[in-house]
């Protein structure tokens, strides 16, 4: 049941690159596709995206390296990648990526929810105090920065979204108060309504589904509800995966089914991780409709880790591992089609500066593929389709985790720790 939803992609993907070879009319009529036509759209899934491959982010992905990305992403389907900051070169090179690959084959579809990171005064200082409704000197730079990219690349970049996480109260380095990411917000807002925008360029803010009023009163600010008002669609994020350590009341083995098959007990556990996740994308909706708004929203960030030698793996929540994953991915996007919500994945591939000093660290893990070229359980039938066929990364083609040996990969599947195990853990 688990690779039905990957399956029914290939097929898709496979029809739509025959029908763009074809059709002189759908190619002209891509270039001037909406995010109000992308978003909610089953046509056009969408994926979390850096490209990083070294231990830390002072190593730029090259535009031959975004390039060959970008390939893999469209083969898989991929038609819109969110991205995180512009005050690096990744982001802008992405772009020329793109447009070269489109101007080379004008068939070739790829948009991008472009991200502008947004820090609190003194965030990523020795300064003892973070001033949470100041900004950060560099925030007006990365605005504009990302107005004039949007501007540059009007056929790529379809969304900005101002912060990521940045209004969750977690983030204690760099969180700022939702009056920091309206102001911003309403700026992209009036550069639309000037002209020095695209008309149809969506703004949005990226982030935690309590930050969007999901969570507690403390987030029940004016401020956060005239954000509401004034982005064009929420962005919201949710992870079940974090939660069966932070918040595990859905996870681990119910009494009544410690009977069952220890597969049984796994699928159980993830079927009530989607019914979480949804539940926290519907807090998020309520909380917008009590306020008398009605708007789309879509899921910014979801994701599972594959490896964690920390909270999430054998000896915390035991939640890490390639079978898990792929049953999380398969569920969740097939809830988006169904429901036609967005749905960009976290993410496209592993990184290892997350986490630099701890690289089995589950931060590093996110990826549908390795940094060894090699693609998780979730994508295998991928693999044995040929989706990947002639395209290689970093000079690797596309193979297999485990060498493409099942068994070997149900060996690292733990069972969820029974409620009881749980309970003595907190």
């Amino acid at each position: 049941m688990i690779r039905t939803w990957h399956l029914l992609l290939i097929c898709s993907a496979t029809m739509l690159l025959i029908s763009c070879h074809n059709s002189p009319e759908k190619t002209m009529d891509s270039k001037n596709i909406t995010a109000g036509e992308i978003l909610g759209n089953p046509e056009y899934p969408a994926i979390s995206y850096s490209g990083y491959r070294g231990i830390s982010r002072d190593i730029q992905p090259t535009i031959p390296q975004l390039k060959e990305d970008m390939k893999i992403l469209a083969a898989m389907g991929i038609k819109i990648v969110r991205t995180y900051n512009v005050y690096l070169d990744a982001v802008p090179n992405l772009l020329k990526a793109i447009r070269e690959l489109k101007e080379d084959d004008p068939s070739f579809e790829m948009y991008v929810m472009m991200g502008a990171w947004i820090d609190a005064k003194n965030a990523w200082t020795d300064e003892p105090e973070r001033i949470r409704d100041e900004d950060h000197p560099r925030n007006p730079e990365e605005i504009d920065r990302a107005a004039s990219l949007a501007a540059a690349y009007p056929d790529i970049v379809k969304v900005i979204a101002v912060g990521n996480e940045a209004m969750v109260h977690w983030q204690q380095e760099y969180y700022v108060e939702p009056g920091i990411i309206l102001k911003w917000v309403n700026n992209l807002q009036e550069r639309k309504a000037n002209g020095e925008l695209p008309a149809d360029l969506w703004i949005t803010s990226s982030d935690n589904f309590a930050s969007w009023g999901g969570g507690g009163e403390e987030y029940h600010k004016e401020d956060l509800n005239e954000l509401i008002r004034s982005v064009d669609y929420i962005s919201m994020h949710t992870y079940p995966m974090h939660d069966t350590h932070y918040n595990p009341d859905f996870w681990g083995v119910r009494e009544a089914e410690e009977n069952l098959s220890d597969m049984e007990k796994i699928d159980a556990a993830m079927e009530r991780s989607l019914n979480y996740a949804v539940s926290q994308y519907q807090s998020v909706v309520d909380y917008m409709k009590s306020l008398g708004v009605e708007k789309e929203v879509h899921i910014g960030e979801t994701g599972w880790a594959t490896v964690s030698n920390g909270q999430y793996g054998p000896e915390g929540s035991r939640a890490t591992d390639e079978y898990k994953m792929a049953m999380y991915h398969d569920m969740i996007r097939e809830w988006g089609d169904e429901n036609n919500v967005s749905i960009f994945y976290f993410e496209a591939t592993d990184e290892k500066w997350k986490d630099a000093e701890n690289q089995m660290g589950s931060e590093n893990h996110f990826g549908l593929i390795t940094l060894q070229s090699e693609a998780k359980y979730v994508l295998w039938d991928a693999v044995d389709a040929g989706v990947f066929e002639g395209l290689t990364r970093d000079g690797m083609p596309i193979t297999k985790t485990f060498n493409g040996d099942l068994e070997k990969l149900m060996d690292t599947v733990n069972v969820p720790p029974t409620e009881s195990e749980i309970m003595a853990r907190q």
